[in-house]
């Protein structure tokens, strides 16, 4: 066997020690250069159009804001989940209002991270281009608490690693990256994608990208999480978006097999049309989804105004207060109230007990004192795609992580 096989993607190159990594060619394909037509182009069309759609009920959202935190976290738990996390949606809202007076529950603290990692990065967006130097930072903040927080936060691999089942060894893994040395000059090729002038629709050199940085793993650790938020960093970065609202974690969730199989047939085959048709059906599918769900939160919002007035007249005031903040914290106890609103305790027990009984709220704690509420209504249009399967599923290829050689 030669050791070298290569295709459009790159090539299976032969390392010392015998076993073969993949290096990857430079961004966009070539010999032949990607074919845009035919059903490719019909799917970039429709989700540009969906994308589109998307956005412009961003704009005429109420307050904009309070949806997107919310749409964040879920984009959260759906990335880490994807990874291995057990937390479910509940586990990491009432986490982040109770985690002061319980023991820190690790998946959930593991999605609570990605989020302020999310955050990191588009603030950071706004003043620092999309590069390196931000991945390096917006990794380091992912990974500088609890688990692989000893996995070299915020800095790029100096050893090989792999991708396979739970106890793969380098020559049994299913996928093994570049080498550090051929990482590194295929990072440097990657960023001056990220800057080129070259004609490509966005969608299209964002499935490009993600996949690129995919295949290169640069990281010991938190590689398709980061790989994911290059994505909607990509979308803010280029103003495609007024607000980052589209996030493909549920479509690579949902279509795990496949979205492994597309990637790994880039680097056997060279098959780049295949996977952008599939990166752009995701798009679509998740644009009109997330569009869906924020027209069924409007009305959810209008409906809970008018029985608040209904069955609230004289502390209506405080209780529609309350109701917006609910949708960015759907899950809140006295101290959040008072927080929030700005109103002394026994105002802030009362308020919360008369949405209880108005059926806004329910009180999820079972105690005396110390009780919090969850905004049910509103977390139950939320939690679809974010429920974990019953039993354990065996390591597989596509629910890999990645392994770091010893020595």
């Amino acid at each position: 066997m030669a050791d070298v096989i290569s295709n459009r993607a790159g090539k299976y190159v032969r390392q010392p020690t015998n076993y073969r990594a993949f290096v990857p060619a430079p961004l966009p394909p070539s010999s032949p250069p990607l074919n845009a037509s035919g059903k490719l182009q019909c799917l970039l069309n429709d989700a540009a159009i969906e994308l589109g759609r998307l956005d412009g009920l961003t704009v005429n959202l109420p307050n904009p804001d309070l949806f997107l935190s919310m749409y964040v976290r879920k984009e959260a738990l759906l990335s880490s989940q994807i990874e291995g996390t057990q937390a479910s949606l509940d586990d990491v809202l009432e986490y982040e209002v109770a985690s002061q007076h319980r023991e820190r529950p690790s998946d959930a603290a593991e999605v609570v991270r990605y989020v302020a990692a999310m955050n990191y990065g588009l603030q950071r967006l706004k003043r620092l281009p999309l590069s390196l130097r931000l991945i390096r930072e917006i990794h380091r903040e992912l990974m500088k608490d609890g688990r692989g927080s000893n996995r070299m936060p915020g800095e790029f691999r100096t050893s090989q690693n792999w991708i396979g089942p739970q106890g793969s060894t380098i020559a049994t893994a299913s996928f093994v990256p570049p080498p550090p040395h051929e990482m590194q000059a295929a990072l440097g090729e990657l960023e001056k994608f990220l800057h080129s002038d070259v004609e490509i629709p966005l969608l299209i050199k964002c499935a490009l990208v993600h996949a690129q940085f995919e295949t290169i793993h640069p990281f010991l650790d938190g590689n398709g999480r980061i790989g994911r938020l290059l994505i909607t960093f990509l979308l803010c970065h280029n103003a495609a978006m007024s607000r980052p609202l589209l996030y493909l974690s549920y479509f690579f969730k949902a279509n795990r097999e496949e979205y492994y199989n597309r990637l790994n047939a880039v680097r056997l085959q060279g098959e780049w049309e295949e996977w952008v048709q599939f990166f752009l059906r995701g798009v679509s599918e998740v644009a009109k989804q997330a569009t869906e769900t924020a027209r069924k939160i409007l009305t959810l919002r209008q409906q809970h105004q008018a029985l608040i007035h209904r069955e609230l007249p004289r502390g209506a005031t405080n209780a529609l207060r309350l109701l917006d903040q609910l949708y960015s914290r759907p899950y809140a106890g006295a101290n959040e109230v008072i927080s929030a609103i700005q109103v002394s305790q026994p105002t802030a027990n009362a308020l919360l007990a008369k949405l209880e009984k108005a059926g806004l709220l329910q009180e999820v704690t079972k105690q005396a004192w110390g009780r919090f509420y969850a905004y049910r209504p509103y977390l139950d249009l939320l939690r679809e795609g974010t429920e974990q399967p019953s039993q354990n599923v065996a390591a597989s290829p596509s629910s890999s992580k990645s392994i770091r050689t010893r020595g």
